[in-house]
């Protein structure tokens, strides 16, 4: 376990930025467009901005014209898919292994050989970087 992960909720409230902390935390969702990291345009790894686990691989990044930064796949035991049937709809939520904060959802609509687009916001990364 990552020494510098929050230990509870108001660890991780002093941690976050109040955006993150709705979106990662209390399940929120930002607006689309909005973020920093929609377009595929990085090299390295994402990681959750709330424990510092590496999620997604650069290479696994794809432009789905959604707004919101979309992958094909990721990483080996790095996030963990739970059915979510909240505000009416039947989906898949996409959360971090390690620490359980909400990144976003999985679909079964990708354009690559998976099959899969995994809708993440783009504030439960953190500040980008390729280690």
């Amino acid at each position: 376990m990552n020494d510098n992960m929050p230990k509870n909720e108001e660890e991780f409230k002093k941690k976050l930025t109040p955006e993150q902390y709705d979106v990662l935390r209390q399940k929120g969702t930002e607006a689309p467009f909005s973020g920093k990291l929609i377009h595929p345009d990085k090299d390295g790894f994402y990681k959750c901005a709330a424990c510092g686990n590496p999620l997604f691989k650069a290479e696994a990044k794809f432009d789905s014209g959604t707004g919101w930064p979309s992958f094909d796949e990721a990483l080996p035991g790095a996030v963990k898919n739970i059915d979510d049937i909240s505000h009416g709809m039947k989906r898949t939520e996409t959360v971090c292994a390690v620490c359980n904060s909400h990144l976003g959802h999985v679909f079964e609509d990708g354009p690559t050989k998976t099959g899969k687009r995994y809708c993440m916001n783009s504030v439960c990364f953190e500040d980008f970087n390729d280690k």
